[in-house]
C-alpha cells in the first residue's frame, strides 16, 4: 500500500503543524446553546471554511439557515468514482461546571499524549481529521480517489433543528453514494469499531395535577388523591419487575437482531463482570433473554430520567402535594416510529391514570432509529482500513445512543451511512476535561486517508 506509506510520511512530517491548527479551531468557544456565543459560531464557521479552502476543496460556502450556518465544500473531479458526503459539526457543548476543568476548556493543552479542550473529541477534532486527510491526499497524489462533499453544521449539540430542512432543500447539492460520519467512538483503546446502527428517541414529560394547591396532610390525608402517589403508580405501570415494557403494542414493530448479528456480538468478548465493577453495581438489569450489548444496542427502552414534586427541603412538611411530574425517554430500534410510540404512551397513560388527578403530556425530542446492513461494501471497506492501520480486527457494532440527523439523512437522501469514529467513551465529551487521545488522532488520519482508496474500490466494483 504505497499510498499509506506516503500518507504516513506526510502526517509524521506535519504533525505539529496540524496540532497547532487544530488548537486554533478548538480555541473558538462555538457553544450553540448559548446566544451570547453567536459571534463565536460565525467565527468557527469561517475558520472551517478557510481550512477547507486551504486543503484544496472547492465551491466553499457558508450557507445560512434559520439558526447557525452550514459549511459546505466539495471536490468532484474523480470521474466514474463514488461520491462521499462527509458530515460533522463545529458546535460544542457548554463547559459548566468550569471549576472541574484542570485546564481552560478553550485553551487546548496536551497532557499524557491527550489533547484537552472542549470539542477535542466531539466533534471538532474528528471533523478536522477529514479535512487534513483530504489535504494530505492532494499533496501526496495531486487528486482524490473519490469525489467528496463536506456538510458541517453548527447545531448538532442542540438537536440539529434546522438541518433536515437544509438537507431537504439541497438534495441535489448533497447527492452522494454514501454518508461518512466521524462522531462516534471505538470499541475501546486500540479496538476500532464501525457503528452501523443507532437507536432512535422519543421523549415526553408527564405532569400530574390533583387539588388546586398543596393540602394539609392531617386534614385531607386519606381523603384526597396525593399527586406524587398518583405519579408513582403511573410510572410503575410502564415496566414489569424484570424490565419488560408493558405499554400495549410497544414491541409490535421491533425488528429483531439477526442470529448472525447476535453471534458477532458474542465474539466481541464483552466483559459484563468488569462493567459491573466499573459502574459499582451488584448486577446488571434488563429485558430477560438478552445480553447487555443486545439490550443496549438492539432493544428499545423506556427510562424515567427525572421526577419532581412535593417538599424536599430539610426536615419534613406534612402536605399532600398538588402537583408532580416526571421526564421519560424511550430509545427506539428499527422499525419503531417516534410518533407512534408517543401515541402509545398517551394511550397507556389515559388507560392507567389514577383517580382524582389530571395528567398532561408534553412531547420533547424525537429521532428515528437508523440501520445500514453491516455487510454493506462501504461499511466493510471502513473495517478494512481500520484493520490495516490498527493491525487488529474491526468490531461491527450498533450504538445505544441517538444522532437524530443520521436517521434524517437516511430518510431524506436514502443513502447508506458509515459511522467511523475515533473517540473513546472515557474522553469526557459533554463533561469537564474533554480530551482526545492523540494515538487515535494519528492513526485516524491514516485510516481516513486509506478509506478513501478502499471505498473507491469497494463501491466502484460493487453492483
Amino acid at each position: 500500500m504505497d499510498h499509506l506509506k506516503e500518507l504516513d510520511r506526510h502526517f509524521s512530517e506535519h504533525r505539529e503543524a496540524h496540532l497547532a491548527e487544530l488548537n486554533d479551531f478548538l480555541s473558538i468557544p462555538s457553544i450553540s446553546s448559548l446566544s451570547g456565543h453567536k459571534g463565536d459560531m460565525r467565527k468557527a464557521a469561517e475558520w472551517l471554511a478557510g481550512s477547507l479552502k486551504a486543503a484544496g476543496l472547492e465551491n466553499i460556502s457558508i450557507d445560512e439557515t434559520s439558526g447557525q450556518p452550514v459549511v459546505y465544500a466539495d471536490w468532484l473531479h474523480a470521474e466514474g468514482q463514488p461520491t462521499l458526503l462527509i458530515y460533522g459539526h463545529y458546535d460544542v457543548q457548554p463547559v459548566d461546571p468550569l471549576e472541574l476543568w484542570d485546564s481552560a476548556p478553550f485553551e487546548p493543552e496536551v497532557r499524557d499524549n491527550k489533547l484537552y479542550a472542549r470539542g477535542a473529541s466531539d466533534d471538532k477534532g474528528q471533523v478536522f481529521m477529514h479535512v487534513k486527510a483530504v489535504e494530505a491526499l492532494f499533496k501526496t497524489h495531486g487528486k482524490l480517489p473519490v469525489n467528496v462533499k463536506f456538510c458541517i453544521e453548527g447545531e448538532e449539540e442542540i438537536g440539529s433543528p434546522n438541518l433536515p430542512a437544509y438537507v431537504e432543500e439541497n438534495k441535489d447539492k448533497l447527492a452522494a453514494d454514501v454518508i461518512v460520519i466521524s462522531d462516534t467512538g471505538m470499541q475501546g483503546p486500540g479496538q476500532p469499531a464501525v457503528c452501523y446502527g443507532l437507536r432512535g428517541l422519543a421523549g415526553v414529560q408527564i405532569d400530574v395535577k390533583g387539588a388546586r394547591g398543596d393540602l394539609h396532610s392531617g386534614l385531607y390525608g386519606g381523603g384526597v388523591q396525593n399527586a406524587i402517589h398518583a405519579l408513582v403508580e403511573l410510572l410503575a405501570s410502564f415496566r414489569d419487575k424484570e424490565g419488560t415494557i408493558t405499554v400495549d403494542g410497544f414491541y409490535d414493530d421491533v425488528r429483531p437482531a439477526t442470529e448472525e448479528e447476535r453471534g458477532e456480538y458474542g465474539k466481541l468478548g464483552f466483559d459484563e463482570e468488569a462493567l459491573k465493577k466499573e459502574l459499582g453495581v451488584s448486577e446488571l438489569f434488563g429485558e430477560p433473554g438478552y445480553s447487555h450489548l443486545e439490550r443496549t444496542w438492539t432493544r428499545p427502552t423506556l427510562e424515567i430520567n427525572g421526577v419532581f414534586g412535593g417538599f424536599s427541603g430539610e426536615g419534613i412538611k406534612t402536605v399532600l402535594p398538588a402537583q408532580a411530574g416526571a421526564k421519560i425517554t424511550c430509545r427506539l430500534v428499527p422499525d419503531q416510529d417516534p410518533d407512534d410510540i408517543v401515541q402509545k404512551l398517551r394511550s397507556h397513560i389515559e388507560k392507567n391514570k389514577p383517580a382524582g388527578v389530571t395528567v398532561n403530556i408534553t412531547e420533547f425530542d424525537k429521532g428515528k432509529p437508523f440501520l445500514t446492513p453491516y455487510d454493506h461494501p462501504a461499511i466493510q471497506a471502513a473495517g478494512k482500513s481500520y484493520e490495516r492501520v490498527y493491525q487488529v480486527p474491526t468490531a461491527y457494532t450498533r450504538g445505544g445512543g441517538s444522532i437524530p440527523i443520521v436517521a434524517a439523512f437516511d430518510e431524506i437522501l436514502g443513502l447508506p451511512v458509515v459511522l467511523m469514529g475515533f473517540g473513546l467513551s472515557s474522553e469526557n465529551f459533554h463533561a469537564p476535561n474533554e480530551h482526545f487521545h492523540l494515538e487515535n488522532f494519528d492513526k485516524g488520519l491514516r485510516v481516513i486517508g486509506d478509506y478513501y482508496f478502499e471505498v473507491s474500490s469497494a463501491l466502484s466494483g460493487a453492483e
